[in-house]
């Protein structure tokens, strides 16, 4: 297979994230709205172009009064900063069917380096469509005080309400467009 401009699918796809909570629990939420330009061979990213946008507003825990909360200059200033951008500048293959994507993290203005683990989940041929068709699964941890979110809390029992470290996880089905 050549190299391609893919588009995400959204109904079958979901960008997350897990936070440790009262340092007894997680917090999981998900991001509704976002978009990429991806131009890669699946079956070899090492020469892919990956730009993610998300839109931060979007973000659902499926609790309203924490949403909003996150949507606040507490967290993620959405009214200032209303994308989290990811941009690959490298990709190193580490097995046949999972990838190193080396890139820069945007939140809040703040552009540090993150790498993601990046499995490639197959290719198929949607029956209903007939469009050629890409999964992909990745994770990462970022430590979110190091892109501006330091609100935190201290919990009654000792130690605080929202641990540093954030798991960021994806399931991406990806359309090849002619």
């Amino acid at each position: 297979m050549t190299k391609a401009t893919w588009t995400i699918d959204a109904v079958h796809s979901e960008i997350g994230f897990t936070v440790k909570h009262m340092m007894i629990s997680k917090a999981k939420g998900t991001f509704e709205k976002y978009d990429a330009v991806i131009e890669a061979n699946p079956e070899d990213l090492s020469d892919s172009k990956v730009e993610v946008a998300i839109d931060a507003a979007s973000i659902n825990t499926r609790n309203d009064g924490r949403d909003e909360h996150l949507r606040s200059a507490d967290f993620f200033d959405v009214e200032n900063h209303p994308k989290i951008t990811f941009k690959a500048s490298d990709i190193k293959k580490t097995s046949d069917s999972t990838y190193d994507l080396t890139g820069n993290l945007t939140i809040r203005d703040t552009t540090k380096p993150v790498t993601v683990n990046v499995t490639f989940e197959g290719i198929s041929k949607d029956p209903m469509s007939g469009n050629t068709v890409a999964g992909f699964s990745g994770e990462a941890k970022i430590n979110r005080k190091d892109y501006g979110l330091t609100w935190n809390a201290a919990v009654e029992t000792g130690g605080v309400l929202i641990a540093d470290e954030v798991k960021i996880n994806f399931e991406l089905e990806l359309h090849k467009q002619d």
